[in-house]
């Protein structure tokens, strides 16, 4: 299953806001967004969901979906995809999950409604799913009880509890403090190698794209304005906004941990990321609360 994006444009009325975005996703395939608010990333990615806000369209170009133009799909079809073979996780988890239920009845609800699973069985899935995101007991736990990371873990499992084969994650370790954000992505990275998964990785941190990214796209003003694999763009980049992105984060020293693999680039990055971050450690920590 693999997701494909070709000159997609996407507008309100006469306005253009997204020109023309391409990127191929294979099964396993990790490929990064990256640029400043408003330059059309989580635009790009509603679009590949089929959730553009009301008004917007695809004006132009098509996204495909293991080989189908989503644009041919009909609202039953588009929600019976989405969770079971396109899903996604967003920034500030709690204002995606129920208060007034349990995390483990969220997550077992899916799977009742996506795989028509019995109560029973659905339960225990759940508690499956919630050991597999490192969240061991806390089933009957609700989500006032979890802090930050544990809620964007919660989500990840709901997210793919179906057996989703592209999973969009647009901005989900912004509000988490770095040692919790270094957790998300080995968990994204662990789902990734056993199931196939592949991820669209949407951030404004180039720490988190060298980490876990093939491919990145630098975007600005709603174009792309450089692509290609996360060496060459972050190595040797062609574009002055790239050049620009990258000296603002010249402290996690990534010209260092490119060449790197495994636990020596989670290192690395934490270790540069925690430098870059220090100061606003306090406030990370009260946003993940």
């Amino acid at each position: 299953m693999s997701l494909q994006l070709t000159d997609v444009h996407i507008s309100a009325g006469d306005r253009e806001f997204v020109h023309g975005v391409s990127f191929d996703l294979p099964a396993g395939g990790v490929v990064g967004i990256v640029g400043e608010s408003g330059s059309g990333k989580t635009l790009t990615c509603r679009a590949a969901l089929g959730i553009l806000p009301p008004g917007f369209t695809v004006s132009s170009g098509t996204v495909s979906l293991g080989g189908r133009d989503t644009a041919t799909l009909s609202t039953r079809e588009w929600t019976a995809l989405r969770g079971s073979t396109i899903s996604a996780v967003f920034q500030d988890p709690a204002s995606y999950l129920n208060p007034s239920l349990t995390v483990g009845s969220q997550v077992a609800e899916v799977l009742q409604v996506k795989l028509r699973l019995r109560r029973r069985a659905a339960r225990d899935r759940a508690v499956e799913l919630l050991d597999s995101v490192r969240l061991p007991d806390v089933y009957r736990r609700y989500p006032h009880e979890l802090s930050g990371g544990m809620l964007q873990r919660a989500l990840i499992a709901t997210a793919i509890a179906a057996g989703p084969r592209v999973l969009i994650a647009d901005e989900a370790t912004t509000a988490l403090d770095v040692t919790v954000q270094s957790e998300i992505l080995d968990l994204l990275a662990d789902l990734r190698d056993s199931t196939g998964l592949a991820l669209v990785v949407v951030s404004h941190d180039l720490a988190v794209v060298a980490q876990l990214c093939d491919e990145v796209l630098v975007m600005r003003d709603g174009a792309v304005v450089e692509q290609g694999p996360v060496s060459d763009v972050l190595y040797a980049p062609r574009h002055e906004y790239t050049r620009l992105l990258i000296d603002e984060h010249e402290s996690y020293g990534l010209d260092r941990f490119l060449s790197l693999d495994g636990a020596a680039l989670e290192g690395a990055v934490l270790e540069g990321a925690v430098r870059e971050r220090a100061p606003l450690e306090g406030a990370d920590h009260g946003a993940a609360r």
